[in-house]
């Protein structure tokens, strides 16, 4: 069963002769329980997907399904609830005067949820964190503390999707691997479906079953996670990014003593 459907999808910033169109048409399908890449350089369009798919970017056209429902530019809060985005700097996507657990009541207080202190001690514990980390503030946690409370923010709704962009590229290699294997158990356990954006193939290969590689707002080539680790794939562009991949995470062993987990 799909659980996210996009055809023919183009997104745009601006208006008229002047709108700058950032993704062009491209199609996809992500299966239930799936994780699904989007790879590819700075600019490409990977994120403006993510903001489609989560309403925060209302220009676009096409088609998207949600879970069989067709959604439209407007959604109403149960289409919203359903898919949650991850940002790549967890200092800078949390309130920093806010306590954690002020932070995972917010949604549950626009969305009218019950059980408000229930869910947030579910979450904490679902991502490892000790209950009494509600009463702490942004600056008292790590980078990775703090990577793990965005993703209890975007769990605390109970989603069937989490849009992920580049979840783990702020942090040190040892807490990447930490958090994608974080994300991995969730997924399972929770039967969550994954979109997820980075620009490193390391990292994809870990977590995503199939990865589309962008350039210039479209699809060159759909690869599975096999091709990638065998080193299969087809477009040249993608061999450019799999070989810069290597290069980084060599460097990011060397100076860190540590590497993503295979």
């Amino acid at each position: 069963m799909s659980m996210i459907k996009a055809n023919h999808l183009a997104v745009s910033y601006g208006h008229g002769e002047t709108a700058l169109k950032v993704v062009k048409d491209v199609s996809f399908e992500v299966e239930k329980g799936e994780t699904f890449g989007l790879v590819g350089e700075s600019g490409c369009g990977k994120s403006t997907i993510l903001g489609a798919l989560a309403g925060r970017n209302k220009q676009w056209t096409g088609t998207l399904e949600i879970d069989g429902e067709t959604i439209g530019q407007k959604r109403t809060r149960s289409q919203l609830a359903k898919q949650q985005l991850v940002f790549q700097d967890p200092f800078g996507s949390i309130h920093p005067r806010h306590t954690i657990g002020r932070t995972l009541l917010e949604p549950l207080e626009i969305h009218g949820k019950d059980r408000r202190q229930e869910r947030i001690e579910k979450v904490l514990t679902d991502v490892g964190l000790p209950l009494n980390f509600r009463y702490r503030y942004p600056h008292q946690l790590s980078g990775g503390q703090r990577q793990r409370v965005a993703i209890a923010r975007a769990l605390i709704l109970e989603p069937k999707i989490l849009l992920l962009d580049e979840p783990t590229s702020a942090l040190d290699v040892s807490i990447q691997a930490e958090i994608l294997n974080l994300l991995k158990d969730l997924r399972e356990r929770e039967q969550l479906t994954y979109i997820l954006v980075s620009h490193d193939l390391a990292v994809v290969a870990h977590l995503c079953d199939r990865v589309a590689i962008m350039q210039s707002g479209g699809f060159v080539e759909i690869a599975t996670r096999h091709q990638l680790l065998e080193n299969t794939i087809e477009h040249p562009y993608t061999r450019i990014l799999m070989d810069g991949s290597r290069g980084y995470v060599s460097e990011k062993r060397n100076r860190n003593g540590a590497a993503l987990p295979a």
